[in-house]
């Protein structure tokens, strides 16, 4: 069977959650003697490879302009797997690129998505984006021949707005964890082990790394301790412009879109994890955390209360003075691992329930 996957800037060591997901998936799925191209988009393939883990890679053009990137590289992608791939099967990521699935039908294939959230809500989207994100949901429940969800929060947005019963539900999952020990990292950061906050991620405005800042800032008795930030913008823009200069004026650390080691070594040593989104789908960089045994707080939205953390590890949404609260509590109490049970976050297995979702397609 041969299966072209798009809706993804691409793999290897692309910042994002659905790159990520990619990456650790299909190399899985190639490895069972499946044939996968995944096309990437050509701005972020900073490497000249044409395979990775026995998935093959195909770079198309796109404009590197936010509003534009998805759907154009999206479409060409579908063109590309129909007459140059020739393949059996279209696997489709995000609401975003999903406006094309219609596209993908009228040229008679046979077509996969995966819903990673109801991007829409995002808040770096205007008016008209969201408008047409939420038609791309709607079009991939109309037309995908398979629908695959990340979370029982989506499977039930699905089927309380459509009225679509039969998504699969298949979740995000983790590696094992690398445990890393690089002092000299540590020490170039300007952080001692165990003495620092952690968190990760895209810097954009949902993420709301600027309310961890203030919050942090806003603690009493820090002990020492530093606030660590890992990840960066894929567009630059006022509000990573601003959250960049926010994090200066505080003396946090920022280290940039960081994988391997480097991340290895930060997650190994932290004191605890924050994740104070106002949206996710299923955040990975939480089931990260939480397989190196890390405390965490997190904010209490929908798709981190299905990861079912202690009612104490959550906090209100958007309230910077209980994210403090709780910031200074953990600070107090130090470093106290954490041992979860993480056994239905298994990419194997993740992969293996996919690849049932193609055998369906025959």
């Amino acid at each position: 069977m041969r299966i072209a996957v798009t809706g993804t800037r691409g793999i290897p060591n692309i910042l994002g959650g659905i790159e990520t997901h990619c990456e650790e998936v299909f190399p899985r799925i190639a490895a069972r003697g499946y044939d996968v191209t995944i096309i990437r988009r050509k701005s972020y393939a900073h490497d000249h490879l044409q395979e990775y883990k026995g998935v093959k890679l195909m770079d198309i053009h796109a404009p590197h302009v936010k509003a534009l990137e998805a759907i154009v590289h999206t479409f060409k992608a579908v063109h590309a797997a129909k007459f140059k791939l020739k393949v059996d099967v279209l696997h489709v990521h995000a609401v975003g690129p999903a406006l094309v699935i219609p596209y993908a039908k009228l040229l008679g294939m046979k077509v996969v998505f995966t819903n990673h959230g109801p991007d829409y809500e995002r808040d770096k989207w205007n008016l008209l984006a969201k408008f047409m994100l939420r038609l791309g949901e709607k079009f991939s429940v109309r037309f995908s021949d398979q629908i695959i969800v990340i979370s029982k929060v989506i499977n039930t947005i699905l089927r309380t707005k459509y009225g679509r019963e039969d998504a699969h539900l298949i979740y995000n999952g983790i590696s094992p964890s690398v445990f890393h020990e690089d002092a000299e990292y540590l020490r170039a950061l300007g952080v001692d082990s165990r003495n620092y906050i952690f968190a990760m991620g895209r810097f954009v405005a949902e993420k709301n790394f600027d309310q961890l800042i203030r919050a942090f800032t806003a603690v009493g008795d820090k002990k020492g301790y530093r606030l660590v930030i890992a990840g960066d913008a894929n567009f630059e823009d006022i509000h990573s412009i601003e959250l960049k200069k926010l994090a200066r004026e505080n003396n946090i650390v920022l280290t940039g879109f960081i994988r391997g080691d480097k991340l290895h070594t930060l997650l190994s040593n932290a004191s605890v994890f924050v994740l104070p989104s106002s949206h996710e789908g299923l955040p990975i960089s939480l089931l990260e955390a939480m397989n190196y045994g890390l405390p965490t707080v997190v904010s209490d939205i929908p798709a981190n209360r299905e990861v079912d953390l202690p009612e104490e590890n959550y906090f209100q949404v958007n309230n910077e003075n209980e994210l403090a609260e709780k910031l200074q509590k953990h600070i107090l109490r130090g470093y106290q691992p954490v041992s979860y049970d993480m056994s239905r976050y298994n990419w194997d297995e993740l992969a293996d329930q996919i690849i049932q979702v193609y055998q369906s397609l025959k």
